[in-house]
């Protein structure tokens, strides 16, 4: 690996690891999964929430579902529907953080790319004897060009799936607390 083709590899790699990042954080945006809590509420929700509630509260006082619990406890409906609204916000909010960090990764890794790319052709190129270096020359010239080149473009392509993946899982898990609210409100 040349240098050239290195250094697109280490711009590749800060990408790839951006996005992954933004992914967990699709996935995960607070420290419970909602579905997971949804269903942990079984069929008794009144009993089964006020449980889940205490053990929050013991355990995770600063976690966004123990806020929900909370905003739960407020006396009046108007303030309880605000307070309820707000944390659906916030919790928007976790799951969308960084959510244009994969598409610009995948911009900055593909231009990576081609910019080492055509650095290490004009470089070559520069110096390059076609009587004297015959084919496998031109395929050493051209090689070290493909190989900066291929290297950004698999790191785009990693991000740009992050992307897409990462946009669905963050609406499911805001569809997820979504439906744990109004759950808990029923009960």
């Amino acid at each position: 690996m040349t240098g050239l083709s290195a250094a697109s590899a280490v711009i590749a790699l800060a990408c790839v690891l951006s996005s992954a990042r933004r992914f967990v954080w699709a996935l995960c945006p607070t420290e419970f999964d909602a579905r997971l809590l949804s269903t942990a509420l079984g069929a008794d929700v009144v009993r089964n929430a006020a449980k889940l509630r205490d053990a929050l509260a013991a355990t995770h006082p600063d976690a966004w579902e123990s806020a929900v619990f909370a905003a739960l406890t407020e006396p009046s409906r108007a303030a309880r529907d605000a307070r309820l609204s707000e944390e659906l916000t916030e919790f928007d909010h976790l799951a969308h953080r960084w959510s244009r960090v994969p598409r610009v990764c995948a911009s900055i890794a593909s231009s990576a790319g081609f910019l080492f790319a055509s650095i290490a052709l004009i470089r070559d190129l520069a110096t390059f004897d076609p009587v004297s270096a015959g084919a496998a020359g031109l395929q050493a010239v051209v090689s070290s060009a493909l190989d900066a080149l291929a290297v950004g473009v698999a790191g785009a392509s990693f991000c740009a799936a992050v992307h897409v993946r990462a946009r669905r899982a963050a609406r499911d898990r805001v569809d997820a607390a979504v439906r744990l609210i109004e759950k808990l409100q029923g009960s």
